[in-house]
Formats: C-alpha cells, sequence, structure tokens
C-alpha cells in the first residue's frame, strides 16, 4: 500500500471510531425517556400492590360476611 492509502485509511478508521464512541453518549432527550420509563415502571408496580391489598381485603371482608351469615 502506498502512504497516500494508508493515510486514507487511518483518517477513516479514526473518523469511524470517533462516531461510534459518540453514539454510546446519551442525549438529553434519551435521559428523559430513561426517567419516564422508570417512572412509569415505579407507577406500575405501587399500582399492583395495592390492586394485591384491595383483592386481600375484598377477600376478608367476603369471608366476614360468611361468617356473620351462617
Amino acid at each position: 500500500m502506498a502512504k497516500k492509502e494508508l493515510w486514507q485509511l487511518a483518517v477513516t478508521l479514526g473518523l469511524a471510531l470517533g462516531l461510534l464512541a459518540g453514539c454510546e453518549q446519551k442525549g438529553p432527550a434519551e435521559k428523559a425517556g430513561e426517567k419516564v420509563d422508570k417512572a412509569v415502571d415505579q407507577a406500575g408496580k405501587s399500582m399492583q400492590k395495592a390492586g394485591d391489598k384491595i383483592e386481600e381485603a375484598a377477600k376478608d371482608a367476603e369471608k366476614k360476611v360468611k361468617d356473620t351469615t351462617k
């Protein structure tokens, strides 16, 4: 290979690596999106826990009504 071809190859590889390194950095929109995803996930878990507690309370109430009406 000639020096010119090696130089072009080196520059091309350097630019490619620079672009790849830049792709790994998260921008403000991506960071905000991740925060929203996390908040929605946490809200979903809280809703699930609340639903489980309501279901348990309903079962307890049903049992008390059955025991009372015997």
